[in-house]
């Protein structure tokens, strides 16, 4: 009984707090659209559809400004980091660590309301509400993360071709404010997105030089290093940056060279396990089951 008025109690929470992040969301929208119309535009169809969308982000926003203010602690620049990492601007460390409480409520409101309806014992419930809320809090975290070594590793792929589109337009006369601005425009994928939020910041009165050191700040790589450090470097000595830039691209692909020779060396330890716990087994019961069967009959005879 007291298991039912907990999950009961959490269900509650969980609507009261969606409906108040529902309520808030809908009335910062009319307020918008409202103060929209008084210039003489009016709302478009997508404007629901954009908002439906966003509820959650509100929701989650409102969980973790009220929770993240009141237990501190946070830490918001590691978080901070990673989500800069990833690409993921728009989501704040609070926004975050409101998707942890939310995913931690929910996983074990769902369980609990699901093991009290199946008749579970409560040592099994406890066990799997542990569990569940153990893993909602920890996965928005770690899919952060993963996110963020992957995206760090699609840049450092793609740093050489950046450098070889570099070399070819400081050769041809463009300057290297151009050159990086060409580069953006063409480059792809992860690298290209930063290249381009790099020469926004030029744009708005940013130095080349002071635009790599913050695209260096959001992409901490070894790689990313590298190159802005050897291009600061040239700037400030005044050393031809063609010529610097052609020996760090063969750097680079020599480390990336290095780089897949390591991944390749790693495999095979990476297959034992498979190899013992899924492959062997299998290939033990093919082979020997038949032999193990005639062995057995041949002793009860």
């Amino acid at each position: 009984m007291a298991l039912l008025l907990l999950g009961l109690a959490l269900v509650g929470v969980a609507f009261a707090v969606a409906g108040r992040a529902l309520v808030m969301s809908r009335r910062r929208m009319v307020a918008s659209v409202s103060g929209i119309e008084r210039y003489g535009f009016t709302s478009t169809a997508g404007v629901d559809d954009r908002q439906s969308r966003s509820s959650l982000q509100d929701l989650a926003s409102f969980v973790g400004e009220t929770l993240g203010g009141r237990l501190g602690g946070l830490r918001e620049s590691e978080l901070r980091q990673h989500l800069v990492s990833a690409g993921m601007y728009s989501l704040s460390p609070r926004m975050l660590y409101g998707y942890q409480v939310l995913a931690a409520a929910g996983l074990g409101a769902i369980w609990l309301w699901l093991s009290i309806a199946s008749g579970m014992k409560v040592l099994t419930v406890v066990a799997g509400a542990a569990i569940l809320i153990a893993s909602g809090w920890i996965a928005p975290v770690s899919i952060v993360r993963r996110r963020a070594r992957e995206r760090l590793a699609e840049i450092d792929y793609a740093v050489p071709e950046l450098i070889d589109l570099l070399v070819v337009s400081v050769e041809a006369g463009v300057g290297f404010a151009g050159s990086l601005r060409g580069a953006s425009e063409r480059m792809q994928g992860a690298l290209g997105a930063e290249l381009r939020l790099a020469t926004q910041e030029q744009r708005m009165g940013l130095s080349p030089t002071d635009a790599l050191e913050n695209l260096l700040g959001r992409c901490p790589t070894d790689t990313v290093r590298s190159f802005v450090r050897t291009i600061v470097e040239g700037e400030r000595l005044g050393v031809s940056v063609g010529q610097i830039m052609r020996n760090l691209a063969v750097d680079m692909r020599k480390r990336r060279r290095q780089m897949a020779e390591e991944r390749a060396h790693k495999a095979p330890v990476k297959l034992v396990f498979p190899l013992v716990f899924l492959i062997f087994p299998a290939v033990f019961v093919v082979l020997l089951g038949p032999a193990m069967f005639q062995i057995l009959d041949s002793l009860k005879k």
